[in-house]
């Protein structure tokens, strides 16, 4: 199998339909086999509308604390039985909770981890065909870049001992201290998603030659996938500042959240080969309409409210994880069109938030992020909770 470097794959990438939606400068962030391609309505193949809009108002309700004293948490993974894989940033570690007890069963360690800053193991994912090859997929950062590998996983193998040699799928991505972005999330499609950070570089979210400041959609082996805006390229869209959140709604419609400046925070819909405008443009522009290009976010906090990380969709909202705001915003929607404001829960509780997930049934399991060396770490931090929501 071709392995792709940066300058290999992206190379083509000078391609994206001139598109273009968010200003300002660098700072750290405080301030989720070939199929068909998504359609340009950003809806995945097979997608159909969504029958019954939710409520204006919801409710979030903490139903358990699943376990306590985890040490820098970032990425998590639902595995088919519903129990949890959750990274460790700063040790380079993957750990198995059980969805029941929270008996938790360390996997090992992902070698070539360098943390540092908001570099190091970022967001993991289990293959779609899980049951069958057992391939766990990671997003983390290395001495000289950020990568994704995937590793084998043998649960028959002693505990730190469970994980195979990562095989390199994508390296190249540039690294920073700051806008590593690091989310992945397999798609409806079946195919690998990535969102990445412009490094405080902002000029590398317009450059279409670099995959900095991007969605990224390739198969499960690291290509480019079928139906990409350039056949070449793993490049999905640009211009963006951070993304940390990836989620699908029930049309089969792909969102991100992304971490502003100053000024505005924003809730993306993504469409294949569009510019979401960083650094030309942070939020929505005056007057709705970002001009020629750029597309205007569907909602938009001040910094201090959100500076979101993981979002997730369920009863008919996405929920959006925040770690400046310290709040676990929910924005309900219809279609592509929110039904109400968004409506924020947990205001202060837990401190800052950092990954949400859908358990399948209804609820979420919400993970902080206390001792990530931004927040302030209170007994028992960090932790991963169970919510109900409506």
């Amino acid at each position: 199998m071709q392995r792709r470097s940066q300058t290999a794959v992206l190379a083509a990438a000078s391609l994206l339909l001139a598109a273009g939606c968010s200003s300002g400068g660098a700072q750290p962030e405080g301030g989720g086999g070939s199929s068909a391609a998504p359609s340009k309505s950003a809806a995945a193949p097979g997608a159909t509308p969504e029958s019954t809009a939710p409520p204006a108002k919801g409710s979030v309700k903490v139903t358990r604390t699943l376990t306590t004293g985890l040490t820098s948490p970032w990425g998590v993974a639902v595995l088919p039985g519903g129990d949890l894989l959750v990274a460790s940033r700063d040790t380079g570690k993957i750990v198995r909770f059980a969805a029941d007890s929270g008996k938790k069963t360390e996997l090992g360690s992902v070698p070539g981890v360098d943390p540092g800053g908001e570099g190091g193991l970022l967001g993991i994912a289990v293959s779609s065909t899980f049951g069958a090859d057992h391939q766990v997929y990671a997003y983390f950062t290395t001495a000289s870049d950020n990568r994704i590998a995937r590793m084998n996983y043998d649960e028959k193998r002693p505990p730190g001992n469970q994980l195979g040699a990562p095989d390199t799928l994508f390296k190249g991505i540039p690294k920073g201290q700051i806008h590593n972005g690091g989310r992945i999330a397999f798609g409806p499609d079946k195919m690998l998603y990535a969102g990445t950070g412009e490094t405080g570089d902002k000029g590398l979210a317009q450059d279409k030659d670099s995959p900095a400041g991007k969605i990224l959609r390739m198969t499960p082996d690291g290509e480019p996938a079928h139906g990409n805006p350039e056949a070449d390229s793993v490049v999905y869209d640009y211009g963006h500042r951070n993304v940390q959140g990836l989620a699908w709604d029930n049309g089969k419609r792909l969102w991100a959240s992304e971490f502003g400046q100053d000024t505005w925070d924003e809730l993306n819909l993504i469409e294949p080969g569009r510019n979401y405008g960083w650094p030309e443009v942070e939020g929505k522009a005056k007057g709705g309409s970002k001009g020629a290009g750029f597309v205007n976010p569907v909602e938009q906090w001040k910094t201090a409210d959100a500076s979101p990380s993981g979002i997730a969709f369920a009863k008919g909202s996405v929920w959006m994880a925040s770690l400046r705001g310290e709040r676990l915003w929910r924005i309900p929607l219809d279609g592509t069109k929110p039904v109400a404001a968004p409506q924020a829960f947990l205001k202060g509780t837990y401190g800052r938030l950092r990954t949400v997930v859908a358990a399948g049934d209804g609820t979420l399991w919400l993970v902080t992020s206390n001792t990530d060396g931004r927040g302030t770490p209170h007994k028992g931090d960090d932790r991963i909770l169970r919510l109900k929501v409506s």
